[in-house]
């Protein structure tokens, strides 16, 4: 290909994109989804409010370690109350240090250590851990803490039945700990403008960057975005079981764009017999239209 067909290739590319509808973006992400075995939910909400899409925003998926981010809140919920603090320093035993989970927290402190509430929640939420998880659930009183919080609260199709120990010790249990992609979409958002206050101000910072400090799911939301790109978010993940089947590889959150503006997404893939890489890429191809429709959008 000469420089100058590259060039015009380049425009008609730019073309089509600036030219992008609501309804082919929705075309676009369905074809997106169509081409795997997988079952997909998406919810996104953009340009203040006023574009949005679903497909199967309201059907239940299996959160997995999505629940980390509604932990937290609940944890923070708490703390704002003054049951807890941030610099609250939390003992823990090797005993605690369950070998069975995925723990950098464990990796970094194999003897135990004593740790602020605040690092647990990094632990739990920026790196996904399911010991922190755990700590974190005995601190407030168990998942129904959880779950009541949200319900207390107007929210809806949030269910936190199980800990981490539980839905991992049996594949069914997972299905307990559901939300929808409407719902995430909907805590993700009043958390983050917080109208309500239902965090301080101290708190809303703090949540909001350990979730842009999320280290885990690089080739979800962020994998086909600009490098650097700021993302808010929190993954989830069951791995495959015997059969072959993966039940969740999740990420919700909220990308920042360079033009000022932000958009929230929710993607949760199910039920699928792809391999991982390729459940992730569903994820990030979503994402991506998001970012090249968003973004041709005026302020």
């Amino acid at each position: 290909m000469t420089y100058k067909h590259l060039s015009l290739f380049i425009i008609i590319a730019s073309l089509r994109v600036s030219a992008q509808t609501p309804d082919s973006f929705r075309r676009q992400i369905q074809e997106i989804i169509s081409a795997k075995n997988v079952v997909v939910g998406v919810a996104i909400v953009g340009n203040n409010g006023q574009d949005t899409l679903s497909i199967n925003g309201e059907r239940r998926f299996p959160m997995q370690s999505v629940f980390k981010f509604h932990i937290a809140l609940a944890v923070l919920s708490q703390i704002d109350k003054g049951k807890l603090s941030l610099d609250q320093k939390i003992r823990i035993d090797k005993r605690d240090l369950l070998p069975f989970l995925y723990s950098p927290m464990r990796d970094e402190y194999p003897n135990g250590a004593t740790l602020t509430i605040s690092r647990i929640l990094q632990y739990t939420v920026s790196e996904s851990d399911n010991v922190g998880c755990e700590i974190l659930l005995g601190l407030i009183g168990g998942a129904k803490v959880v779950e009541d919080y949200f319900v207390e609260n107007g929210f809806k199709d949030v269910s936190v039945k199980h800990n981490e120990q539980q839905q991992q010790a049996n594949w069914a249990l997972q299905f307990d700990n559901w939300t929808t992609p409407k719902s995430a979409n909907e805590i993700l958002a009043a958390f983050f403008y917080n109208k309500k206050k239902l965090l301080s101000k101290k708190a809303h910072a703090f949540i909001w960057k350990t979730m842009k400090e999320t280290t885990t799911g690089q080739n979800r939301l962020k994998g086909r975005l600009p490098q650097n790109t700021v993302v808010a978010h929190k993954t989830g993940s069951s791995g495959a079981n015997k059969e072959g089947i993966t039940a969740a590889v999740n990420d919700i959150g909220i990308v920042f764009l360079p033009n000022g503006q932000h958009y929230f997404i929710s993607v949760f893939v199910a039920n699928s017999t792809e391999n991982a890489d390729t459940n992730e890429r569903v994820i990030a191809d979503i994402s991506r239209a998001a970012w090249d429709y968003f973004m041709t959008k005026p302020k």
